[in-house]
Parts: structure tokens; C-alpha cells; sequence
């Protein structure tokens, strides 16, 4: 018989997120390093679909990394914080249709962004040209002559 149990990995994965040292750097690298690897293959595959597929999963990652940062304060001390934040994302790139990213972004984060898109858009050029401005003034000030050694 093989070594290797498939349920017996699971339980074990499981377990290890709910009672493990090192259960969000785990979740983290599940979340984060084959979701990095398939979409490099992606990007050098011809197909434009998983292209889109793997962009979908990151802008929900993205969206979801932010949300976390200001719930993770509370939502970290309940027990099964990690084994339900992995299994989230595991939904999120399931390779199904109703796949996570698929359902938050077309039911969420698309009509947000419809909604909102000029208006952040405006907001970000006005900072855009405030902060050109700012460095243009910084290097006219800073720039008042060749630079010549201290004595």
C-alpha cells in the first residue's frame, strides 16, 4: 500500500489550521502561492479566458485582503478562523463556475465598481496631478547647481 492518504491529509491540514502555530502563514501560502503559479502559467499560456480567471481570483484576493485587514483584529480569536479563511479562498479558485472569485466579483465587486468607477477615477487623477505637481516643485528646489565635494 502507498504511505500517502489523501483523507488522512485533510483531516490533518484541517486540524493544523484550527490548532497549529503558523495556521495563517499556511492559509497564507495556500491562498497565495498556487494561485502566483497558475497565473504565471496564464499569463505565458496563449488563452485570454484563464488570464481572466486568475485577474477575477486576484482582484477578489485584493478586495478581501483589505476587508481583512480591518476585520482580522476580531475575527482571528474565533477557533476556526484560519480553516474558514483557507477554505474560502480554496472556493474562491475552485475550478468550477460558481467558484468564489466568479460569485463575489459578478454579485459584489462589479456593481460597486460600476457604480463608483468616476469617482474614484476623478479622486485618483486629482491626486495624480497633486502629486506630479508636488515633485516638479521638489526637484525645481532641489536642484540648484552641480553637486560638489564637502571640503
Amino acid at each position: 500500500g502507498s504511505w500517502f492518504c489523501p483523507a488522512g491529509s485533510l483531516a490533518f491540514l484541517g486540524l493544523y489550521l484550527v490548532f497549529g502555530y503558523g495556521a495563517a502563514l499556511l492559509c497564507n501560502l495556500i491562498g497565495f502561492a498556487y494561485p502566483a503559479y497558475v497565473s504565471i502559467k496564464a499569463i505565458e499560456s496563449s488563452s485570454k479566458e484563464d488570464d481572466t480567471t486568475w485577474l477575477t481570483y486576484w482582484v477578489v484576493y485584493g478586495v478581501f485582503s483589505v476587508a481583512e485587514f480591518f476585520s482580522d483584529i476580531f475575527l482571528y480569536w474565533f477557533p476556526f478562523y484560519y480553516a474558514g479563511k483557507c477554505l474560502f479562498l480554496v472556493w474562491c479558485m475552485a475550478p468550477v463556475s460558481w467558484n468564489g472569485s466568479q460569485v463575489l466579483y459578478h454579485n459584489v465587486i462589479r456593481p460597486c465598481f460600476l457604480k463608483h468607477h468616476r469617482a474614484v477615477d476623478s479622486v485618483l487623477g486629482e491626486l495624480s496631478t497633486k502629486a506630479l505637481d508636488a515633485a516638479s516643485a521638489v526637484t525645481r528646489e532641489g536642484t540648484v547647481g552641480p553637486l560638489r565635494p564637502l571640503p
